[in-house]
């Protein structure tokens, strides 16, 4: 459950909820990257029932890293509909 992880003193707030495993793996890319310690709740539920997302999977961080983390993610969010709207 846990990745990345320093200290097991610091508390852990909900970033986000993902999808889909690929919105996760980019979430995950991005909070390694900029050095934002993180554990994902329920990861791997889905490999115990074949064919169902990710079934409530959570990312969470250090509360004092939440505010920056939500920076970077509303800042993909952005490049993603960037480009979206550039190829229709």
């Amino acid at each position: 459950m846990q990745r990345n992880t320093r200290s097991s003193s610091a508390k852990l707030v909900t970033l986000c909820e993902p999808g889909d495993v690929g919105e996760l793996a980019l979430i995950k890319s991005l909070l390694d990257g900029n050095g934002i310690l993180y554990a994902v709740h329920h990861e791997h539920i889905g490999a115990l029932y074949p064919g169902v997302s990710l079934l409530g999977s959570r990312v969470m961080v250090a509360e004092g890293e939440k505010q920056r983390a939500e920076i970077l993610l509303s800042r993909l969010a952005l490049q993603i509909r960037e480009a979206t709207e550039n190829t229709e």
